[in-house]
């Protein structure tokens, strides 16, 4: 009974590190990049758009976070850059964990 209980125990470790694994920095830059999101966005420095540690920062401690932000880079709404209505562009995926891993990366600066 005790290695049953052990096994569950190590298998639920597993389990939550691999649910719980920090995002792929480089795949998220890189996807970023293609997408031309660095054009108006940088990682530490405002530019057209929020860098994007303030947007991590906007959304720290918020559960519905990670669901707006691919709602907002997914679906192209429109902006407002030096007084001129825009759409935003789009992300160049359509791989949700692709997707998914940009977005966490993005939370996690």
């Amino acid at each position: 009974m005790k290695l049953l209980s052990t096994l569950f125990v190590a298998c639920g470790l597993l389990t939550a590190s691999v649910a719980f694994a920090a995002p792929d920095g480089d795949a998220a830059q890189a996807l970023m990049k293609k997408s031309d999101c660095l054009k108006c966005h940088a990682i530490d420095k405002k530019k057209d758009g929020p860098s994007f540690k303030e947007v991590a920062k906007k959304y720290k401690g918020k559960a519905d976070a990670e669901d707006k932000l691919v709602k907002h880079i997914t679906t192209g709404p429109m902006i407002e850059i030096d007084g001129v209505k825009e759409e935003h562009k789009k992300i160049k995926s359509t791989d949700a964990a692709e997707i998914k891993n940009a977005v966490q990366w993005m939370l996690s600066l």
